[in-house]
C-alpha cells in the first residue's frame, strides 16, 4: 500500500527539484536578471495579474478553440482518407507521391500563404493546425488499416461480406488504436503550430500573448504562457493515455 502511495509522487520529484534550483539561481541569489530569466515568484506575480485581468483565460480559450477546430477538420479529412488508402492499394499508389511531397513540409512554412488566403485572425491559425495534424493522423490510420488481421478479413469475405461491411465491422475497430495514437501525436503538433501561427498571423491566443509580453519585456508573462501550453499538452496526453488504456484493456 505504502509502495503504491509513494509511486504516485515519484513523477513530482524532478519538477520540485527543478523549481527549487530555479528559485535559488533567480529569486534567492539573483544570479540572473529577471528579464533574462524570471524567477518562480516573478512568474507567480505575472500569473496573478493576467488571471485577474482575464487575459489568461480569454487567450487560453481562444487557443483551445483553434486547436480543436484544426484537429477536428484534420480528423474529418485524414481518417476516412486513411481508411480508403489503407484498404485500396491502387488508390494509395495514386496518392503516395503527393503525400510524400507534402508531408515533410513544416506547417509553419504555410504561414505566408495562410495570411494571404485568410488574412489575420483565427482562420490562418486553424489552417496551419490542419496542415500540421492531417498527415500524422493519415499515416497512423493507413498503418492501422494495413495491420488488420487478414484472417478476419478473408473469413468475412468468404461469408459474403462486401467491402463496406468489412470496413465497418472489422477494419475500422482494428484501426481505432492507431487512429487514437495519430490523434495523440496530432494534438502535440497542433499546440506547436497554434503558438507559431498566433505569433505571426493572429491577434489573440497564448502565442500572441507570449509575443506581446516579450515585446514589452514582461518575460514573467511569457513564461506563464509557456507553462499553460505545457499544462494543456499534459492534460491532453493524460486523456489520450486513458483512452488508449481503455482500448487496449
Amino acid at each position: 500500500m505504502f509502495e503504491n502511495y509513494n509511486n504516485k509522487f515519484i513523477p513530482l520529484v524532478l519538477p520540485v527539484i527543478l523549481i527549487l534550483f530555479w528559485y535559488l539561481i533567480t529569486n534567492a541569489f539573483g544570479l540572473f536578471n529577471s528579464y533574462i530569466l524570471p524567477g518562480p515568484l516573478d512568474v507567480v506575480n505575472s500569473a496573478l495579474v493576467v488571471i485577474e485581468n482575464g487575459k489568461l483565460l480569454a487567450n487560453t480559450i481562444d487557443t483551445l478553440y483553434k486547436v480543436f477546430a484544426g484537429l477536428i477538420l484534420a480528423s474529418i479529412v485524414a481518417i476516412p482518407l486513411g481508411i480508403l488508402l489503407g484498404w485500396y492499394k491502387r488508390l494509395e499508389d495514386i496518392c503516395t507521391f503527393v503525400i510524400s511531397i507534402l508531408r515533410p513540409i513544416p506547417p509553419v512554412a504555410w504561414i505566408p500563404f495562410s495570411i494571404l488566403w485568410f488574412g489575420i485572425g483565427t482562420f490562418p491559425a486553424v489552417f496551419i493546425i490542419f496542415m500540421g495534424c492531417v498527415f500524422p493522423i493519415l499515416i497512423y490510420t493507413i498503418d492501422g488499416v494495413k495491420r488488420t488481421d487478414k484472417v478476419l478479413v478473408e473469413s468475412a469475405q468468404t461469408l459474403g461480406a462486401n467491402d463496406w461491411n468489412v470496413l465497418k465491422r472489422i477494419v475500422l475497430p482494428s484501426a481505432v488504436p492507431y487512429i487514437v495514437s495519430g490523434l495523440k501525436v496530432g494534438i502535440g503538433i497542433a499546440l506547436m503550430c497554434t503558438i507559431s501561427a498566433e505569433m505571426i498571423g493572429s491577434s489573440s491566443g497564448l502565442g500572441y500573448m507570449i509575443l506581446t509580453a516579450t515585446n514589452l519585456f514582461d518575460t514573467g508573462t511569457t513564461v506563464v504562457g509557456m507553462i499553460v501550453i505545457g499544462l494543456i499538452g499534459l492534460v491532453f496526453d493524460f486523456v489520450f493515455g486513458k483512452v488508449q488504456d481503455r482500448i487496449f484493456w
